[in-house]
């Protein structure tokens, strides 16, 4: 695997989705609420809560809004809300993988359909393109926190399996079953993380030209846009010349 910005771009911009702060936040409430009604309301008994809540604490969300998305659940209130994931392709060949939460399973359908169609791709059936990625915990830290050989020795004390640095930060790999307990350890080592969560990682990633970025990182937008879809993960790499090229640096 080549280069450190096909990691940025895996999980989409993380510093666009800055300017949409409120519907971030509204994604983040929803998904500590899905989580806090599928098992208990407190996050040292559910570990897809404590995710969620590290999720929402790592993008600075308010512990009131946190909090009332928790409250929610245990008041049995807002709509019930179902998982449910899109695998399909996009321009260049690229695979990508949409986790949603829905409260109208033809509406998403419809519109991720759709933003496939319209920008270059289309849809696959389920399994069609996860077979390529792994199922992984992510635990990135911002590159400040200190350099490769102290992440690295922290990481490997915490027992995780892979560690790749560049520029601007540091993702730690792990399975999936032992995120909670490596995150934990490196909280104690490294302090708190950026982010904490499930991901899909890629096995074999696809070189982007310029068009095909273009046009994907249009389709990236429009997932983003919908309130239902909660991540995006693609197997896509993109040069940092070509982000730079099309402002996405």
């Amino acid at each position: 695997m080549a280069g450190h910005s096909k990691f940025k771009n895996i999980m989409h911009r993380k510093g666009a989705q800055d300017k949409k702060r409120s519907a971030m936040f509204s994604k983040l409430s929803r998904e500590i609420t899905v989580a806090a009604k599928m098992g208990a309301p407190d996050v040292d008994m559910n570990p897809r809560l404590r995710l969620a809540v590290n999720s929402a604490k790592a993008q600075s969300m308010p512990k009131d809004n946190i909090q009332r998305a928790i409250d929610k659940a245990t008041a049995n209130e807002g709509d019930d809300y179902e998982e449910i994931r899109y695998e399909g392709y996009g321009p260049g060949g690229s695979a990508i993988i949409v986790e949603a939460l829905t409260d109208n399973r033809n509406r998403t359908a419809t519109n991720v359909r759709t933003a496939f169609s319209k920008h270059g791709g289309n849809l696959g059936a389920s399994g069609s393109v996860a077979h390529g990625f792994e199922r992984l915990g992510l635990i990135v830290y911002p590159a400040s926190i200190g350099n490769e050989d102290k992440v690295l020795e922290a990481a490997m004390e915490a027992g995780a399996e892979d560690i790749q640095s560049g520029e601007e930060e540091h993702e730690i790999w792990t399975a999936a079953d032992d995120l909670h307990e490596v995150s934990s350890a490196l909280e104690k080592a490294l302090g708190e993380a950026e982010t904490v969560k499930l991901a899909w990682k890629p096995n074999i990633t696809v070189e982007m030209d310029e068009a095909g970025a273009a046009t994907l990182y249009k389709l990236l937008d429009v997932l983003d846009d919908d309130d239902d879809v909660q991540t995006v993960w693609g197997n896509y790499e993109i040069s940092d010349e070509i982000m730079e090229k099309l402002g996405q640096d």
